[in-house]
């Protein structure tokens, strides 16, 4: 059973209530209608619960790190957080604005060149050109993408791509960031310079929900630690006393 972190209503700015995500799968889909009438079973469907009965809050001005092995729902709940994908029962309520980095170059259009991406990114967060034109230089240099910057997003490297979205990410004032694995994405200076900004974030009281299996990673920087097995929370407190509980279960 998850140990529960007590909460306030006051300054919750992520109520996450008894939620539950199914995803359906057909056991070996048949595509053409001749198969579909030949071997019925084909077009069997099965549901596989990924999370179950979630719940939690998490408070203004937390860094809260979702730990788990591979599968069990971490990157599921970060998604339904940023209401790519939505909940089939529970309730999730999110105040502040929201910004992401959930999969790398995610909403990038290939053909436009890194500066025509900021602004296509950046409006996905609700920033009209105006705004952009007074953080786009700010974005450029944090991105330390030089040159490249005017050059067709597809000739982009994974960690120039890194570089790009986690510098818009950062950079659109959002009071909520919700971060996947992109850390673990380019070379250690910049890992170094994103953990830096971060904590920046951090100071400001910007609330984060970050994924990571760098237990080093989660213990330097979180505040507070939600351990997902299996789909369900096993565990949420102090991050020293669940990654400790997490690390002895690995063995």
């Amino acid at each position: 059973m998850a140990k529960k972190k007590k909460t306030s209503d006051k300054d919750v700015v992520i109520s996450v209530k008894n939620v539950t995500k199914e995803f359906t799968y057909y056991e070996d889909k048949a595509y053409f209608l001749k198969e579909r009438l030949t071997n019925l079973k084909r077009n069997k469907k099965q549901k596989h619960v990924v999370l179950e009965n979630v719940s939690c809050d998490i408070t203004r001005g937390e860094t809260v790190a979702l730990i788990g092995v591979n599968g069990s729902g971490k990157s599921t709940l970060l998604k339904l957080l940023s209401k790519i994908i939505y909940p089939e029962k529970g309730e999730i309520v999110i105040k502040g604005k929201v910004s992401s980095l959930l999969e790398l170059g995610a909403g990038f259009n290939t053909d436009f060149t890194g500066r025509e991406n900021i602004y296509f990114n950046a409006s996905i967060y609700g920033l009209g050109r105006k705004d952009v034109d007074k953080v786009i230089d700010k974005i450029i240099e944090f991105s330390e993408l030089g040159d490249f910057i005017d050059s067709p997003v597809r000739t982009y490297s994974s960690g120039m791509y890194m570089r790009l979205a986690f510098s818009i990410a950062v950079n659109v004032e959002a009071d909520i960031l919700l971060i996947d694995e992109i850390l673990a994405v380019g070379d250690q200076h910049f890992q170094d310079k994103c953990l830096k900004k971060m904590q920046e974030l951090k100071e400001k009281k910007k609330t984060m929900v970050f994924v990571s299996h760098s237990m080093a990673q989660v213990k330097s920087f979180c505040d507070r630690a939600i351990w997902i097995y299996q789909g369900k929370m096993r565990m949420d407190g102090p991050t020293e006393e669940v990654t400790a509980a997490y690390l002895q279960e690995q063995g």
